[in-house]
């Protein structure tokens, strides 16, 4: 492979993971393309700036891009590697839809030239990266694709998922292991020379296919654990125990290591990826299946437990803390406090108002439902009912003396000094 100074990149889609990968790998000094469909991205990239949140992403943007490594376009160019980033989701029906990344691999045909490296990042379906093989051989037929020929292929053809915590994503990006998929052995070293410019965790090579599942297992392992704490905060509610302090207990247990319950489970992995193998073998992952109908079915207990908490107060003003699926970004995907407030919104209409330091406007859901955005301060002065969503750090800042008077539903647990003289458990207020 070509030194860092020459080689050249395309990363095919600039959203949270795309774009830091591609700054990410821009900072080695390879020059780096970031190819997207939107017009707004490209020139908000190409400005030096960035539209996403994401902890020193803006500076290192900046820097790249003003020293001429990172660059962005809605049309594709010829480079050494191709990464594509685009996302993969599902139907309605739980089927995943692999059409963006076909469409990508359809996009870099136009460009590949013997040498090349195509990468497949995006969480995908088990033989997805086949699907791409075969889709460049039947666009490409002068070039020899990996497997389908008993010659050396022209070009290398490997699957990466990335593995990274939003908040943290250039950090874990360098740090973090990755696994590396290739269609064949040698597609997979090739890709392995590749993640060894940027990467310091352990890179270890395995083929494409075992690399699919092994990013579809990690996030329904985690889902499936997710799924016992929210499982078990439901039981605790009707048991009238405080979920929080039997978790905190249990977890003294030299083996014991119970998660922390929520509003459901959002974001585009965990939420997304364990229906993959669901729809891939539903006969054999009935605890997989379950686990994601308990996590998505936490959603309607919070908004049924929180209707009735304001319904049994309709003298009081209610906000609710958080839209983003996790604490502390901007990413609202599959977020199960948008649902949850979008839900109490639609009721309540101009009673509410939602507290997200990460944004400037409310999501279009909140139209004509009368909710408005406020900051917290606003919400502690003018608000008796608090329901927190989501954990920013912004929201553990508020002292008891703040909110000691509030009717206070946590679903995060992040105020366990709140006075039980006004429970958090509100199904008890309404009786």
């Amino acid at each position: 492979m070509v030194s860092d100074s020459e080689l050249k990149v395309v990363v095919v889609g600039l959203g949270y993971i795309g774009l830091p990968t591609a700054a990410v790998i821009a900072r080695t000094g390879a020059k780096v393309l970031g190819l997207d469909v939107s017009a707004h991205v490209v020139e908000t990239v190409n400005s030096g700036k960035v539209h996403i949140e994401e902890v020193d992403l803006d500076g290192l943007v900046s820097g790249v891009v003003a020293r001429g490594y990172l660059r962005a376009s809605t049309e594709i160019e010829p480079a050494d590697v191709f990464v594509i980033a685009v996302p993969t989701p599902f139907a309605d029906d739980h089927a995943p839809n692999i059409g963006y990344v076909l469409r990508a691999a359809t996009t870099i045909a136009t460009v590949l030239k013997a040498g090349d490296v195509v990468i497949l990042e995006s969480t995908s379906p088990v033989g997805t990266t086949e699907k791409v093989r075969d889709l460049l051989a039947q666009l490409r037929p002068d070039l020899k694709v990996p497997g389908r020929t008993g010659e050396s292929a022209d070009v290398a053809i490997a699957y990466c998922p990335e593995r990274v915590l939003p908040g943290r994503i250039l950090v874990e990006l360098i740090d973090n292991d990755r696994v590396i998929g290739g269609i064949t052995p040698r597609c997979a070293r090739k890709a392995l020379q590749f993640y060894r410019r940027f990467v310091r965790g352990a890179c270890v090579t395995t083929t494409s296919r075992a690399a699919e599942m092994t990013k579809l297992t990690e996030n329904a392992f985690r889902d499936v654990n997710i799924a016992f704490a929210n499982e078990l905060s439901r039981v605790a509610d009707t048991m009238d125990v405080d979920v929080w302090e039997v978790i905190r207990l249990a977890n003294r247990h030299p083996r014991v290591n119970i998660l922390s319950p929520g509003p459901g489970v959002g974001g585009h992995c965990i939420a997304v990826d364990p229906w993959f193998l669901v729809h891939a073998d539903p006969a054999n992952t009935p605890l997989i299946r379950t686990a994601r109908e308990v996590n998505d079915a936490k959603i309607d207990y919070v908004v049924d437990r929180a209707e009735a908490m304001v319904a049994a107060n309709p003298g009081l003003r209610v906000a609710c803390l958080g839209l983003a699926f996790k604490a502390n970004i901007d990413d609202f995907r599959e977020s199960p406090a948008l649902k949850v407030a979008t839900a109490l919104a639609q009721r309540f209409g101009d009673r509410l108002c939602v507290v997200e330091p990460y944004t400037n406007a409310l999501p279009a859901a909140f139209d004509g439902t009368g909710a408005r955005l406020a900051d917290i301060d606003t919400a502690i002065e003018t608000c008796g009912i608090m329901i927190v969503l989501v954990d920013h750090d912004v929201f553990k800042s508020v002292p008891v003396d703040e909110r000691g008077d509030k009717i206070v539903y946590d679903t995060r647990g992040i105020w366990p000094d709140q006075p039980r003289s006004i429970p958090r458990e509100p199904m008890r207020l309404a009786g």
